[in-house]
């Protein structure tokens, strides 16, 4: 039976090199991958998951408007798809991986931030969040040690951003991951996080 997965973090705890290394394992014993990322996630080359580690692999592109369920339906022979980026998925679209799992029965592995820069849910991680059949927490380290739950968005100046677009694309000269402790005095209290 297919299943619809979860792998959230915040930013620097591996998810795309996990994703790489399950479509690696996957394709190693003959079965086929459908890689999926959003275009407007433009850090590196569009149709490209790249991960900070140098790994890459060809990916097919979605927008908001994209039907996942009709894109998957009309690729050939695939055995599981794989989304990077998921947070940046519409609730629509957390509905239809749904029916690729259910009425295809074809596993959906997506990877994606659990919070924004706010601490706020995005709309593909907080559907992913209450439909996944199975949530897996893909673990990063804040600079204290303690595990990293939170992402701070920095402005060039390092100083930390309070408010603004939801998505503003960018690695580590934008963002920075940090537990909650810390998360909560930079971005509350206006203390900086290596504090």
């Amino acid at each position: 039976m297919a299943k619809l997965y979860f792998y959230y973090s915040s930013m620097n705890a591996g998810k795309t090199t996990t994703l790489l290394q399950s479509s690696h394992n996957y394709r190693e014993r003959g079965m086929n991958t459908l890689l999926l990322a959003p275009l407007l996630d433009n850090r590196y080359e569009v149709g490209q998951i790249t991960s900070r580690i140098g790994l890459t692999a060809p990916a097919q592109t979605f927008d908001t408007t994209t039907d996942l369920f009709d894109l998957i339906q009309q690729t050939d022979s695939v055995e599981c798809v794989m989304v990077d980026e998921a947070q940046f998925l519409t609730r629509d679209q957390v509905l239809q991986l749904c029916r690729v799992c259910d009425e295809m029965d074809i596993s959906v592995l997506t990877f994606g931030l659990r919070t924004d820069f706010t601490g706020g849910p995005f709309e593909g991680s907080q559907y992913l969040l209450a439909l996944a059949d199975n949530l897996h927490e893909i673990k990063a380290i804040c600079r204290c040690g303690r595990k990293a739950t939170m992402v701070l968005r920095l402005d060039s100046a390092g100083e930390v951003i309070r408010s603004g677009d939801q998505v503003a694309i960018g690695g580590n000269e934008r963002y920075v991951s940090v537990c909650r402790q810390h998360f909560m005095a930079a971005f509350h209290n206006g203390r900086d996080p290596d504090s």
